[in-house]
C-alpha cells in the first residue's frame, strides 16, 4: 500500500492467489453466507448467522471503482486497493463486507479475482462468530498500533499479561 495524503485508514491491497484451493469458479456460486451486523469490540462487526466450513465464500467487498489518483485524495476509510491502478470505494452501507474488522489472528482472507474482492473463510466458523481478516502491516502500523490493537487476539494477550 502506498502512502496517501488521506489520514483515514485504508483496507490493504491483497493480490489474487495463484493456486487457490477455493472455489474453481469464483462467480458461479456468488451467494453470500448468512451474516449479521452487530456490536463488536471495535464498533460494528460482521458476524456469521450460520456455521461455515474452511474455504467457504462469505461475501463480496463491493463499491465504486476509482483510480489510484482519485483514491489518493479521497477522505473515505472504506477504500480497498485491488491493484496499483484501481481502488474500490466501499463506503456505501449496501457494502455489508465493510463491517469486517481487523484481527491479528483472522478467520477470513480477501481474494482479488478479476477486479472483485471475495472474502473466504480460512477455518471453520461457528454461528455467531465475528468475521475478521488482517488489514496488513502498513495499516496496522499507521492506524492500529498507536492506539493499541483491539482485536480479540490482542485483547486476550493483554489481559493475560496484566494478571
Amino acid at each position: 500500500m502506498k502512502k496517501t495524503k488521506s489520514t483515514k485508514p485504508r483496507k490493504p491491497r491483497k493480490s489474487a492467489k495463484k493456486d487457490s484451493k477455493k472455489s474453481k469458479d469464483y462467480f458461479a456460486n456468488s451467494v453470500s453466507a448468512k451474516v449479521e451486523v452487530k456490536r463488536a469490540v471495535s464498533g460494528l462487526g460482521l458476524f456469521s448467522a450460520e456455521p461455515l466450513k474452511k474455504g467457504d465464500f462469505v461475501i463480496e467487498y463491493k463499491g465504486t471503482p476509482m483510480t489510484f489518483e482519485e483514491a489518493e485524495y479521497h477522505p473515505g476509510k472504506y477504500l480497498f486497493e485491488i491493484s496499483t491502478r484501481v481502488t474500490i470505494n466501499g463506503a456505501s452501507r449496501n457494502n455489508t463486507a465493510r463491517y469486517i474488522n481487523h484481527s491479528c489472528k483472522p478467520n477470513c482472507d480477501p481474494d482479488v479475482k478479476k477486479g472483485r474482492v471475495l472474502i473466504f473463510t480460512t477455518r471453520a466458523i461457528k454461528k455467531g462468530e465475528e468475521f475478521t481478516y488482517d488489514y496488513g502491516k502498513e495499516y496496522f502500523d499507521q492506524f492500529l498500533k498507536p492506539g493499541g490493537c483491539k482485536c480479540p487476539a490482542c485483547l486476550s494477550k493483554s489481559k493475560s499479561k496484566s494478571k
